[in-house]
């Protein structure tokens, strides 16, 4: 199958995505060319990589000094714990700027090797090779690396361009359809805030993504939805205007799964899933999207057998926690909860017009769920 390649390119960092089945294969070549004095490499590994693909990335590093480190991935795996052992090892190891950080995994594993290439000897070469559909279509674009808080989801973190992501397909034969529905959520997210003919491409082609896994429509999701991401991170890196955008649901979904403690309960697409659900309800709530758009996404939710409720979890029970939460979002400037509403599918609220105080927050969630 043909590769696909999304470019990305701004003022601080200029990068290929590369997309499709076979595009490991590329890896050894790449790093020739983007890392070409790089003489160490680590690779950091989700041990649930299947080792067959372990042993395809281990051949395409073969000729570098390479050291392994593999992890159970949780988002405990996140803190400075983990971080600062990872760090002493490699320092040990004498890894300099001129050496490479390879995480082979998914949001989190590339979060947590983000963020430890950000901050050894001030920057190290990082390539993100993501396993998850989730961490194909979003977590791997942007530059985005952190660590959490006991205040909170990703509170600690920079912003670091990677070298090089290699989207191989691959990965995803061995999902359960738990993650696929985890990163089919980011794909609707990007359809409902930037294009509305994404989204009716999508209502044909749902159960092709997370049923039938069909090989092409499944790389025309991840391309149309990198593309996307893109082209907000291009614009606002640093997330100080529009790129925040991107964050439609996630205030949430954040303070869904801290409520959550994190647990295996909910992961964070299902917590995406049911942020977009509520931010369209409270947009219908304040008439900022119309009854139509509101009863389109639910029909299309319920047509799809999509998390849309916090009763299935037993969050219901939990809204003081999940507006604690909210409350220390790292968007917020004020006392205020800031969000992203939606006006209609394609469109949403600017970043910062809406701000609801955490009663208000509280009462609209009471309303809803």
């Amino acid at each position: 199958m043909k590769i696909s390649k999304v470019r990305f390119k701004n003022n601080n960092a200029n990068y290929s995505v590369l997309i499709g089945l076979g595009a490991i294969k590329s890896l050894k070549k790449q790093i020739d060319l983007v890392c070409p004095d790089t003489k160490k490499v680590a690779l950091i590994f989700d041990k649930k990589i299947p080792s067959k693909l372990k042993n395809t990335v281990k051949k395409q590093v073969k000729n570098y000094e390479v050291y392994v480190y593999q992890y159970s991935v949780n988002e405990k795996l996140k803190s400075f714990k983990k971080v600062n052992q990872l760090n002493e090892s490699l320092l040990k190891k004498n890894f300099n700027r001129s050496d490479l950080i390879i995480a082979v995994g998914g949001g989190v594993i590339g979060d947590f090797s983000g963020f430890v290439a950000s901050i050894l000897k001030r920057g190290i070469n990082f390539i993100n090779l993501p396993s998850t559909l989730l961490s194909q279509v979003d977590a791997s674009i942007g530059g985005k690396t952190g660590i959490n808080s006991k205040q909170g989801k990703n509170l600690i973190g920079t912003f670091y361009q990677p070298k090089l992501v290699i989207s191989e397909t691959e990965f995803l034969k061995s999902l359960p359809r738990r993650e696929m529905v985890c990163g089919f959520a980011e794909i609707l997210k990007h359809a409902f805030i930037s294009d509305k003919k994404f989204f009716k491409w999508i209502e044909r082609n749902t159960r092709k993504i997370i049923e039938k896994r069909n090989e092409s429509v499944i790389n025309s999701a991840i391309f149309r939805s990198c593309r996307i991401k893109i082209s907000f991170v291009t614009k606002d890196e640093k997330e100080k205007g529009d790129r925040a955008i991107l964050n439609f649901g996630h205030t949430f979904a954040h303070g869904i799964e801290a409520a959550s403690n994190f647990s295996k309960k909910i992961n964070h697409g299902e917590a995406v899933l049911i942020g977009m659900f509520l931010a369209t309800k409270i947009s219908r709530d304040r008439k900022i999207c119309s009854y139509s758009t509101l009863n389109k996404i639910v029909n299309f939710y319920k047509k799809n057998n999509l998390p849309n409720n916090l009763k299935k979890y037993s969050l219901n029970r939990s809204l003081d926690k999940i507006v604690e939460h909210m409350k220390k979002d790292k968007k917020n400037k004020d006392s205020k909860i800031s969000l992203i509403l939606l006006k209609y599918i394609g469109k949403t609220t600017k970043p910062g017009t809406i701000k609801m105080s955490p009663q208000q927050v509280k009462l609209a969630l009471k309303k809803i769920t």
